[in-house]
């Protein structure tokens, strides 16, 4: 039996979907069972990570968890994550497959880099997966490319190794089903970095469409960035990471390959998975 917290997102779902192919039982942490759509065979309970104790009574019998973390706040993280690591460590140990960020080990600060030590500490065996961007966040250019067929974001040529997330899913079954990854972080990228106005020009080709980029300055999309985050520091922080690419490029690696015996996707790859949601 594999908990799946963080099911209905995009990597949450890739992730039950590889399971239950694979003929694997899954259980899926939601709020809402009655609103969850999940694969055939998933059973879906309600908890919520805020309230630890109500994962609890799901964990009878999981053997392994895969956890998303949904906090942005790294106050609230701090006293959160040693409770919600305590409850999966007093239901037998079952290993945890954590999906953190490339930048947890620049930023030990970060919500993520404590997570991360709340696992670590609680005894669990684990295995951390950081990934660098996931390339669904450029589903929040659907709007423009589809009315406009014009980008305006700040940073064109700032470079992202931006990763499929089926391409996590992948690396999160093998770890949640086998103890080879135990006690090892992957860094997790794409197979080489292209900057923003370059991911345009990606899916633009990938619809069949003229898609441009128009470069505009940070303050321009910091409201919406910290509407959608709801963290006017995390906001910050996303800015700064993307001011620092144009000189330093986001790095790549090979753990996927490592993990998988394949290439990681290419952002080309993954727009035309994608072509439907731009066009």
């Amino acid at each position: 039996m594999i908990l799946v917290t963080g099911a209905t997102g995009n990597v949450g779902r890739r992730v039950l979907a590889r399971l239950t192919a694979a003929g694997h039982s899954v259980r899926a942490v939601v709020r809402d069972p009655s609103r969850a759509k999940l694969p055939a065979g998933v059973a879906a309970v309600a908890a919520d990570l805020a309230d630890p104790e109500t994962v609890r009574p799901h964990l009878d019998g999981v053997q392994a968890v895969f956890l998303i973390w949904p906090f942005v706040d790294t106050a609230a993280t701090v006293q959160l994550a040693p409770r919600v690591a305590h409850v999966l460590a007093s239901a037998g140990s079952p290993r945890v497959v954590y999906v953190s960020a490339a930048y947890a080990d620049t930023d030990p600060d970060s919500f993520w880099a404590v997570v991360e030590r709340a696992i670590a500490g609680s005894g669990l065996p684990w295995t951390v997966l950081r990934p660098t961007g996931i390339a669904t966040n450029t589903l929040g250019w659907v709007g423009a490319i589809r009315t406009e067929g014009v980008v305006r974001w700040p940073y064109g040529t700032a470079a992202r190794s931006l990763i499929h997330q089926d391409d996590i899913a992948a690396v999160a079954v093998e770890a949640l089903t086998s103890d080879r990854h135990d006690r090892r972080t992957y860094v997790l990228t794409g197979p080489e970095t292209v900057t923003q106005a370059e991911q345009v020009r990606i899916i633009g080709t990938a619809v069949g469409r003229d898609v441009r980029w128009q470069d505009v300055p940070a303050e321009a999309v910091r409201p919406m960035l910290v509407e959608a985050f709801g963290n006017p520091a995390f906001a910050d922080a996303a800015l700064a990471s993307w001011a620092t690419m144009v000189e330093k490029p986001e790095r790549v690696t090979d753990d996927v390959a490592t993990v998988l015996g394949r290439p990681a996707r290419t952002f080309a790859q993954w727009a035309a998975d994608h072509a439907a949601d731009f066009a």
